[in-house]
């Protein structure tokens, strides 16, 4: 992979953390500066959906499955995610810096 789209992965992975910390949140941690990391291990499941084009509705459920079964939270009005899930579709997720998916 040349330094280019690393880079580029990097930046996608950023973005995702960003919104995930930001938007979405569902611990209350985006103000403890020791815990900005609290949801990186999910950016990489965030971003193969993203990239895979699936519906919303599946986006909202995988974190929706997060909360729950990951994080043991209680329920939940899902429909509270489909917020989130908008501002992950603003993001470009292409490696390829021309907005180009891989075939």
């Amino acid at each position: 992979m040349s330094n280019d789209m690393e880079r580029r992965g990097r930046e996608i992975q950023e973005q995702i953390r960003q919104v995930l910390l930001h938007d979405w949140d569902p611990i209350g941690v985006q103000e403890i500066p020791e815990a900005q990391d609290e949801y990186d291990s999910y950016v990489g499941g965030v971003y193969s959906l993203l990239a895979s084009h699936v519906q919303d509705e599946e986006l909202v459920e995988h974190l929706y499955r997060i909360e729950r079964e990951t994080m043991g939270l209680g329920p939940r009005d899902k429909s509270g995610l489909l917020s989130v899930v908008q501002k992950l579709r603003m993001l470009n997720v292409a490696i390829d810096p021309s907005g180009k998916q891989p075939r």
